[in-house]
């Protein structure tokens, strides 16, 4: 199992998470179009960090099992999501944008978990499979 941990604090960080998350793609056996699923759903997280949190981390893996596939945890000590059920429906925003990102991302991958509490801060896992 091969894993990176990569600290996300700007555009150029979420940039080469993106990155990571292609390259683990390939090497897990996805397919094209699933490994580009994968890497814009880590980037939309990871940006979300940057534009919210300041800073955070992201792990990311490639997991080896049956099936074989890539997961990242993203987690951060931001604000937090003061409703998560509010967050994770299509055209909710806080920060002004279209309010598709935590949805989007959730329809993107094959696995969604998420975490948050206000004044603490947000953790997410996802997982696309091979």
């Amino acid at each position: 199992m091969k894993a990176r941990r990569i600290k996300i604090e700007s555009a150029a960080d979420a940039a080469m998470a993106s990155v990571v998350a292609r390259q683990f793609a390939q090497q897990a056996g996805l397919e094209p179009a699933s490994g580009a699923a994968c890497a814009t759903a880590v980037s939309e997280l990871v940006t979300n960090v940057v534009k919210y949190a300041q800073s955070g981390w992201v792990t990311l893996r490639v997991l080896d099992g049956t099936p074989a596939g890539v997961e990242a945890i993203v987690e951060d000590r931001g604000p937090g999501i003061a409703n998560l059920t509010q967050a994770m429906r299509d055209h909710v925003s806080t920060g002004g944008s279209l309010g598709l990102g935590l949805p989007g991302t959730k329809r993107l991958v094959d696995s969604f978990e998420i975490r948050s509490q206000e004044g603490v801060g947000t953790w997410v896992r996802i997982v696309k499979y091979r």
